[in-house]
Parts: C-alpha cells; sequence; structure tokens
C-alpha cells in the first residue's frame, strides 16, 4: 500500500507539511526565547545598584547576563 502513495506522490504533501510546522515550531522557540531575555533584561534593570552588587553583577552587565543566561559572569576570570 505504500508504494501506492509513492508512485502517486501524495507523501509529497506531507513531506511539505513537516518542514512547515518544523520550521514554525523553530521560529516559535526562537522568539519564547527572545521573550525571556526581554522579561530578564526588565526585571534586572528594575533593580537598584546595591540589590545588582547583591547578586554579583553591575548594571552595565545586564545585557550580557541577559543574553547569555547559562553563563555565569562571576565564573570568568580577570587577568591581574
Amino acid at each position: 500500500m505504500s508504494t501506492i502513495y509513492i508512485a502517486t506522490g501524495w507523501d509529497r504533501p506531507l513531506a511539505s507539511a513537516r518542514r512547515v510546522v518544523s520550521f514554525l515550531e523553530g521560529h516559535w522557540e526562537t522568539f519564547q526565547e527572545r521573550r525571556k531575555r526581554a522579561r530578564l533584561r526588565t526585571a534586572l534593570s528594575d533593580l537598584s545598584d546595591g540589590e545588582l552588587a547583591d547578586i554579583g553583577i553591575s548594571r552595565g552587565e545586564i545585557d550580557y547576563v541577559a543574553s547569555n543566561r547559562a553563563i555565569d559572569p562571576r565564573s570568568a576570570v580577570c587577568p591581574p
């Protein structure tokens, strides 16, 4: 039965639909990640300088922390 579908081309719309869905899923995940970063950036910007110092970042590091959430900026070693 599968050879009938392959020979007639009935499998092509399904493959095309899968590509479209995969494309949309990828963009949706990217969009969601961008929104998470924006919310984090806003939350950190609303903190005072003292509160930021308590968690170990400065105001200038907010963009870096929001963009690289998996990287801990405190683990970076500064040269002497």
